[in-house]
């Protein structure tokens, strides 16, 4: 999004407002902001926690084998 300018910017909020109405977006926006709040915090918790994320190379590899039917 790195060419989002002041007329996509103002698009954007007419769209919503059409979409949710004016009454709804402050309401809308704090939930979002609620729900960010509870994912970073968990987010660092889990950075907190201390053990290290499952590498791929411990995983095992399965062979197969393909047959003609």
């Amino acid at each position: 999004m790195p060419n989002l300018g002041a007329p996509e910017l103002i698009i954007i909020a007419v769209v919503l407002i059409a979409l949710f109405g004016w009454k709804k977006l402050p309401d809308m926006a704090r939930s979002l902001g609620r729900s960010a709040r509870v994912f970073k915090s968990e987010v660092d918790e889990l950075k907190k926690d201390g053990k290290p994320a499952p590498s791929d190379a411990s995983q095992s590899t399965v062979q197969g084998q393909a047959y003609d039917p």
